[in-house]
């Protein structure tokens, strides 16, 4: 990894300077599959207020000098929207025992550097230190082997979520909606969360 490339573990208000620079990584990112979204930056700064507004949250950000590169996100699952929490009230989870991690956007030119690896380490990290969370999870969309948008030499990151120690739970289903690049209105999605134990206890 460059030594230009600084990663720093941010929280709640200390976010703020840097909500810009998240919400044009995540359009950006998110752009190509298997996301495929049309974001834009007025409703990802609203969005990313959340984070702010959050006293537990946590951002991992990358910089290249002042430049933000990639940047991972998460707060407790309590914070997040019902769509989020449903399936683990449904599943005998106490959301309040889950930290949430978001999402996890590197710029192309800065992968296979080993940064990633240090987003998930600052999240998991800070929940930890947070000292009441039993689980870090994440979610990530569903989409058919078949997509028309899919690339030929598209690879899933499961092989490597699963060498970070995460577990996929294909029981653990949400949906969520947005607007694909080649649609005209938001859809619904299915999104799997994948769990990673903190505490030898956990269930």
């Amino acid at each position: 990894m460059s030594e230009a490339i600084i990663v720093k573990v941010l929280t709640g208000p200390e976010i703020e300077k840097y909500i810009p620079d998240l919400a044009r990584l995540r359009i950006e990112v998110f752009r190509d599959f298997p996301y495929l979204y049309d974001g834009t930056t007025e409703y990802e700064e609203r969005y990313l207020q959340t984070y702010v507004e959050s006293p537990e949250s946590v951002v991992v950000l990358a910089l290249d000098g002042e430049r933000a590169i990639g940047a991972s996100t998460g707060l407790p699952m309590e914070d997040e929207t019902p769509e989020f929490k449903r399936p683990f009230l449904e599943h005998g989870y106490d959301p309040a025992r889950i930290f949430y991690c978001a999402e996890s956007v590197l710029l192309k030119d800065y992968r296979g550097r080993g940064i990633y690896k240090r987003f998930f380490e600052g999240r998991e990290g800070h929940a930890r230190r947070l000292g009441k969370f039993d689980y870090c999870a994440f979610c990530c969309v569903q989409r058919p082997d078949d997509h028309p948008l899919r690339p030929a030499d598209y690879v899933p990151l499961d092989a490597i979520w699963s060498r970070f120690g995460y577990v996929k739970h294909p029981e653990l289903v949400t949906t969520y909606a947005w607007k694909d690049v080649d649609q005209a209105e938001e859809t619904e999605k299915p999104m799997v969360f994948w769990l990673k134990p903190l505490k030898d206890s956990a269930r």
